[in-house]
């Protein structure tokens, strides 16, 4: 039942094409379009290396390029979809095995329809969340469940090959153990902590082998640009409103929080950041109260909600983003098997009539944002819908009207972004493309000297940029972005 409702609500990504990151890592990347990207992605970037070569995915880009045999849009949505219903099912066993049936499925259900997963399952590249969270699970249900040392390290190997935040799994284990959740005994304990430290060391020697020897874009949000280590992380508190708003309350989605949008935090007494710290405060009374009342489940349910959070909370370090609602997808899963815990003991008998009506208004949300990731036009007018402040919203515009031909109308609007935010490097290597486009080559020389100001290593913005005017076919604007990359790394020497 759990597998069917996850993936009816997502039917509708079904007619889905490739949009935004879709493009850079899927549509036009060699890599997925060759069976021999099974095993090559193990000895590659997640970003092609045309376009930096950030990041180590590498099971994710296998699974890719086994669909790119079919080389239908629809199938690789179809494929994100059950990997979305096996990650459903899986909450819904986990749940069922450390509170019960009703539990379980109550779980299952809230997991498999909650609005704030669409960006994850309708966008093609969220399928690295689904990834990570359903090998995350796994893992937990082996340590959890089993006690089983290999299982459970297999598992972690898998999430942490599909994407990075997988790496909380240990953090996830230890939790449950101290809420009194499966707690084996001190050699098994001590036999999982080795398997983490050696997998640990293992992964970093392969990423660090694959990644060192390409260019890196800075990996920080836009709003963080320039911001003391203090702003960062006041406004990364202040962000956790926002976390609490979409876990419990998802009317309201964003496919972007960029500037002005979401904005830097520099006073204690800043709004935000007490509404930040409530939400915290809030959270942690939560736990207190569950662990008085005995109540495992929720403990390590609610807690679960902060640690898959804190490797994109910008707290322990800066990310590339402020807000993604992708990166929700693994601390829902906490969040629904406390409540699945808790309406089982609480409201047995109404469960039935409580669910399903907090379902069907989630299904209902779910189903109609998933076309919203149709394309890349879509997602610029949402942009430009929901987050009329965001900077985004306009550039993304610009790439559009670049892309069908419309340069000089497109210069006009980057300047228009540029006005709202003027941070942000790949804004200018945008610009400078449509200047390039018009015959501007001065203009385009000046924006360049911008961007190069903004950011001394990302040479990716100007990869990325040359590989979208090959797209569109300007090879020679191509040819000129990427030999001022060239000109610039000289002069860097």
């Amino acid at each position: 039942m759990v597998a069917l409702v996850a993936g009816a609500v997502y039917l509708g990504s079904l007619a889905n094409h490739f949009a935004m990151d879709d493009l850079y890592i899927v549509a036009w990347n060699p890599l997925v379009h060759s069976l021999a990207g099974v095993w090559r992605a193990f000895a590659a970037p997640y970003w092609p290396p045309a376009l930096g070569g950030q990041l180590y995915r590498p099971l994710t880009i296998a699974t890719y390029a086994l669909d790119g045999g079919i080389a239908s849009a629809a199938w690789f949505h179809f494929v994100n979809l059950c990997w979305h219903a096996a990650a459903s099912v899986m909450v819904a066993v986990l749940g069922r095995r450390l509170a019960g049936d009703r539990a379980g499925v109550v779980a299952g259900l809230l997991f498999a329809v909650h609005p704030v997963h669409v960006e994850a399952v309708a966008n093609i590249v969220g399928r690295a969340e689904l990834m990570a969270a359903l090998f995350s699970l796994l893992a937990l249900y082996a340590a959890l469940a089993w006690e089983n040392v290999a299982w459970s390290a297999v598992a972690l190997a898998l999430g942490i090959l599909s994407k990075e935040n997988a790496a909380v799994v240990p953090g996830l284990i230890v939790w449950a153990w101290v809420a009194g959740v499966g707690r084996p005994s001190r050699r098994r304990m001590i036999a999982f902590g080795a398997s983490w430290v050696v997998l640990g060391v293992v992964y970093a020697v392969l990423r660090w082998e694959v990644l060192h020897p390409y260019a890196r874009l800075e990996g920080i949000a836009p709003v963080f640009v320039g911001a003391s280590p203090v702003a960062v992380r006041l406004t990364a508190v202040a962000a956790f409103a926002d976390f609490a708003r979409l876990l419990i309350f998802p009317l309201t989605l964003r496919a972007d929080y960029s500037p002005r949008e979401r904005t830097l935090v520099t006073s204690i007494a800043d709004p935000r950041l007490l509404a930040g710290l409530a939400c915290l405060a809030v959270l942690v009374a939560l736990v207190v109260w569950a662990w008085r009342k005995d109540r495992r489940v929720e403990v390590l349910g609610l807690g679960w909600i902060a640690i898959a959070l804190l490797p994109v909370a910008n707290l322990v370090f800066p990310s590339g983003v402020l807000v993604a609602e992708r990166t929700l997808y693994l601390p829902s899963a906490g969040l629904a098997l406390a409540a699945g815990s808790f309406v089982a003991w609480r409201w047995p008998a109404r469960t039935p009539v409580l669910v399903w009506a907090i379902c069907l208004a989630a299904a209902a949300r779910t189903a109609l944002r998933v076309p919203v990731w149709r394309e890349d036009t879509s997602v610029t007018t949402s942009i430009l819908d929901d987050s009329p402040a965001s900077y985004r919203g306009p550039m993304r515009t610009a790439a559009l009207l670049l892309g069908s031909g419309h340069a000089a109308r497109a210069l006009e609007v980057y300047k228009t972004a540029a006005q709202t935010f003027d941070q942000d490097p790949g804004l200018y290597v945008g610009a400078a493309d449509a200047a390039f486009t018009v015959g501007r080559a001065p203009l385009a020389d000046s924006l360049l000297a911008r961007a190069d100001a903004l950011c001394r290593s990302c040479a990716g913005n100007y990869e990325t940029q040359a590989a979208a005017a090959r797209a569109r076919g300007d090879p020679a604007v191509a040819d000129s972005l990427l030999a001022h990359v060239q000109r610039f790394r000289g002069g860097a020497k």
